[in-house]
């Protein structure tokens, strides 16, 4: 057994999907969460910047004595998920290859829909993973970098949401897919706009819930779950705490939530 927390890094709030199915599945887990709002967006920034901070977010959680540490963003799981686990004496897992699993465990698979940032779409991420398992599958990436803005001013199920997602998603009407993945985890918070978008229902992957479940059978192999009594979650912020709590509040059904603002650098 573990008592340790588990530590949580996103570029924004999306992060918060695969801190919800956590706490659920996972109740006796404390988590540390960062959201990294006031570099946001990730998806169109040098990898070397992302990088960076990776790094400093991950120093950051490592004062907690996080026992495992999460990508919860796919942008950052691109570019920094191997350059993290060179850089920490603890595991870090990325959202990128649970999500991947997650899209080829379903019956149909051959052509398969990536939604994304524009940085996790040009590194072809998933066309890399999900090839390297199953060679006859095909993916077709599709970068949403307006999602993410949605998410983060708050704007699920308005009009406007609504109406730039079914632009987006009308690509897929046209080349229809399998399965598509939410590759950002700021994604499933847009989920009814993207299914009222799709004329032809079809499996929405969520990779931050397949990575929640990965690092539940990776702490249950490895004996590192906590029995603790009673969990706690701390989040942190880089932005506004008001606007991360007024999203986190909804999506998690917790308005009694206490986030606080670090600086982390430039």
């Amino acid at each position: 057994m573990d008592k340790r927390p588990i530590g949580i890094m996103d570029s924004g709030i999306g992060g918060l999907t695969v801190a919800k199915v956590l706490q659920r599945e996972l109740p006796h887990e404390s988590i540390v969460f960062v959201g990294d709002q006031a570099r946001l967006p990730y998806g169109i920034r040098p990898v070397e910047e992302i990088q960076q901070f990776c790094l400093q977010i991950a120093r950051f959680l490592l004062e907690y004595d996080i026992k495992l540490m999460i990508i919860a963003c796919n942008t950052a799981t691109a570019a920094a998920l191997e350059y993290l686990k060179a850089q920490l004496p603890i595991p870090v897992v990325g959202v990128i290859s649970p999500g991947s699993h997650a899209a080829l465990a379903l019956p149909n698979h051959q052509r398969i829909g990536v939604i994304a940032t524009e940085k996790t779409i040009e590194s072809q991420a998933y066309s890399k993973q999900i090839q390297a398992l199953d060679p006859n599958s095909q993916v077709i990436g599709l970068a949403c970098q307006e999602f993410v803005t949605l998410v983060e001013k708050n704007m699920m199920k308005t009009d406007h949401a609504r109406q730039v997602v079914a632009e987006k998603m009308q690509f897929f009407n046209e080349h229809p897919v399998d399965a598509i993945i939410y590759g950002c985890t700021h994604f499933p918070l847009l989920q009814a706009e993207i299914q009222q978008a799709l004329r032809t229902p079809i499996p929405l992957v969520d990779a931050g819930a397949a990575t929640a479940q990965f690092v539940k059978d990776q702490l249950i192999a490895l004996d590192g779950l906590s029995d603790a009594p009673k969990a706690r979650t701390w989040y942190f912020t880089t932005g506004d705490p008001i606007e991360f709590r007024n999203v986190a509040g909804q999506w998690l059904e917790n308005k009694m939530i206490d986030v606080s603002n670090i600086k982390l650098g430039d």
